[in-house]
C-alpha cells in the first residue's frame, strides 16, 4: 500500500490532494486514535493507496508512516519553491550535513529508487507542455519516515501551485505508482553535481538503473570531510539499498571512503555498459579480463551466467578486417563473446575476450575471414593461420616493360591493355600475386 501525505500548511499539497481524490474513487474513513492535526480524523482509501492530512509542513513530520496502515511506500505531495519556472520534480529526504530545514544532522530517510524512476516516467506522460520534469538532490527533513519515501513536488511558485492542470498531472503521476515493485538490483548513490542532478537523471532515463540518495556538490561541502562522516556515507548506501556510486567531479577522499566501506564507485560508462548483463557476471568478467573503464565491452552472450574461457583475439586479423568494415567487425566479435577488450574508444576489438568455448572463437575467425573476402581475391583458413591472396598491378613490372607512368599505369591497374612502342601489354603481364598470413 502507498501512503500519501498531504500538508494543510502547503496549499499546493492540498491542491494535489484534491485532484487525487477526484481522479479515482476513494472511501472515507475515521480514525479516532490520532489527532486530526496528525493524520487522524477523516482519511481516505482507494485500491493501493491511503491518503491522510496533517497540519504541519511535511519536512517537520518525523515518523509519518506510523499514521498509516502498514504502508510499503510513502509519498509526500508537496510544493517546490525556486527560480526554476514550471517544474514537476521529486527527491529523497535527509541531511548530509547540518539539518537546517527539518530532520537531523547527517541522517537520511530510506529512499525508493525504483518508485522514483517510475515517477519520472509518469511525469513525462502527464506534465503540461510548459512544465519541465526533473529530479533533485537529497535535502531537508524528515530524516525518519518509517518506510521508503520521496517528495513529489509541484513548482515553482504561486502561479504553478494554483495550476489545476499541473496539480492534476502530479496526482495522476502518484496514482501511476500503484503496484510499483520496490525491489531493484540496479540502483546507485549519486555524488557531486548540481542541485537538480541532470547527469543522474539522464542515467535513470536512458538505462535500467535507478538512483537513490544524491549528495550534490553543496551537500558534500555542507557535510565536510568524508573520512569524518563515514557513517553518513554508509547510510546513503544502506538507505538507497545500493552497492554502487556514480560520482560527478573529482572527490578522491570520498572515493577512498566509499571503497573502504565496501562499495564501488563506477563511471557512467560502466553503468551503461552493464545494462542487460548480470552484475555478478560483469564483475567476474572484469576480474578475468580488464575493467570497463579501460575498454572492456560486453558481448551478446553476456546475458547468460555460465562458464567462459579467456582467449586472445587475433589482433592482426581483427585490425585488417576493421580496415574494411570496422562496424561489422565489432558486431561479429560481440556476437560470439561474453566480453571483449577494446582500443580506440571502444570501437576496435583488441586483446582478450571471453568465449563459451572453441566454437565461438572459430566462428570469430571464420567471420573475420569472410570480411577479408570483400577485399582479397582468395582467403583460406588453416589450423593456425588465415592466408589471403590478391593479384594487383605491379608498377615495377610495368616500368621494366617500358610503360611510362601516367594514364597507361591507370589503365593497366584497371585491367585494360595498353600499347607501348607498337607492342600491346596486357594487364596480367604487369601483375603480382601478394600473399599475407595472419596468425590465429
Amino acid at each position: 500500500m502507498i501512503a500519501v501525505l498531504v500538508s494543510r500548511a502547503d496549499h499546493a499539497s492540498e491542491h494535489i490532494g484534491e485532484h487525487l481524490r477526484s481522479e479515482t474513487n476513494w472511501t472515507a474513513h475515521e480514525d479516532e486514535t490520532r489527532p486530526d492535526a496528525e493524520g487522524g480524523g477523516r482519511y481516505y482509501r482507494t485500491d493501493g493507496f491511503e491518503l491522510r492530512e496533517f497540519d504541519a509542513l511535511h519536512l517537520d513530520i518525523e515518523g509519518a508512516a506510523d499514521a498509516f496502515a502498514d504502508p510499503d511506500l510513502l509519498v509526500f505531495a508537496s510544493r517546490h519553491s525556486g527560480d526554476t519556472g514550471p517544474l514537476l520534480t521529486a527527491h529523497f529526504t535527509g541531511n548530509f550535513g547540518p539539518a537546517q530545514f527539518g530532520g537531523e544532522d547527517g541522517e537520511l530517510a530510506r529512499a525508493c529508487p525504483n518508485a522514483h524512476a517510475q515517477l519520472l516516467r509518469a511525469f513525462d506522460e502527464h506534465a503540461p507542455p510548459e512544465y519541465d520534469v526533473g529530479m533533485e538532490c537529497t535535502h531537508h527533513g524528515p530524516s525518519t519516515v518509517g518506510v521508503p519515501s520521496m517528495f513529489v513536488e509541484l513548482g515553482s511558485d504561486e502561479d504553478q501551485w494554483r495550476d489545476s492542470e499541473a496539480a492534476r498531472a502530479v496526482a495522476r503521476a502518484i496514482l501511476d505508482l500503484r503496484g510499483v515493485d520496490s525491489a531493484r538490483e540496479r540502483q546507485f548513490v549519486g555524488f557531486g553535481g548540481g542541485h537538480y542532478a541532470p547527469r543522474f537523471e539522464r542515467i535513470v532515463r536512458e538505462t535500467e538503473w535507478a538512483v537513490g540518495h544524491i549528495a550534490s556538490d553543496w551537500n558534500l561541502e555542507a557535510m565536510g570531510s568524508p573520512a569524518e562522516n563515514r557513517e553518513t556515507i554508509r547510510r546513503a548506501f544502506e538507505r538507497s539499498d545500493a552497492e554502487y556510486a556514480v560520482c560527478e567531479g573529482d572527490y578522491p577522499e570520498l572515493a577512498s571512503v566509499v571503497a573502504d566501506l565496501g562499495y564501488r564507485t563506477v563511471s557512467e560508462t560502466w553503468v551503461r555498459e552493464v545494462s542487460g548483463v548480470p552484475l555478478s557476471l560483469a564483475e567476474r568478467l572484469e576480474a578475468n579480463l580488464s575493467s570497463v573503464e579501460s575498454g572492456l565491452r560486453f558481448g551478446d552472450l553476456a546475458d547468460a551466467s555460465g562458464e567462459f574461457k579467456v582467449v586472445g583475439l587475433p589482433d592482426d586479423l581483427v585490425a585488417v578486417a576493421a580496415g574494411i568494415d570496422r562496424e561489422r567487425v565489432r558486431e561479429l566479435v560481440a556476437e560470439h563473446t561474453l566480453a571483449f577488450e577494446t582500443e580506440e574508444g571502444g570501437t576496435l576489438a583488441a586483446g582478450s575476450a571471453a568465449v563459451r568455448g572453441p566454437n565461438d572463437y572459430d566462428a570469430i575467425v571464420a567471420e573475420l575471414a569472410g570480411v577479408l573476402g570483400e577485399k582479397y581475391d582468395d582467403v583460406e583458413r588453416f589450423a593456425n593461420e588465415v592466408v589471403v591472396r590478391k593479384v594487383a598491378f605491379d608498377p615495377q613490372k610495368a616500368r621494366r616493360l617500358g610503360v611510362p607512368e601516367g594514364p597507361e599505369f591507370g589503365k593497366l591497374s584497371s585491367g585494360v591493355a595498353v600499347t607501348v612502342n607498337d607492342e600491346t601489354i596486357p594487364p596480367d603481364a604487369v601483375q603480382t600475386e601478394r600473399i599475407r598470413r595472419y596468425h590465429v
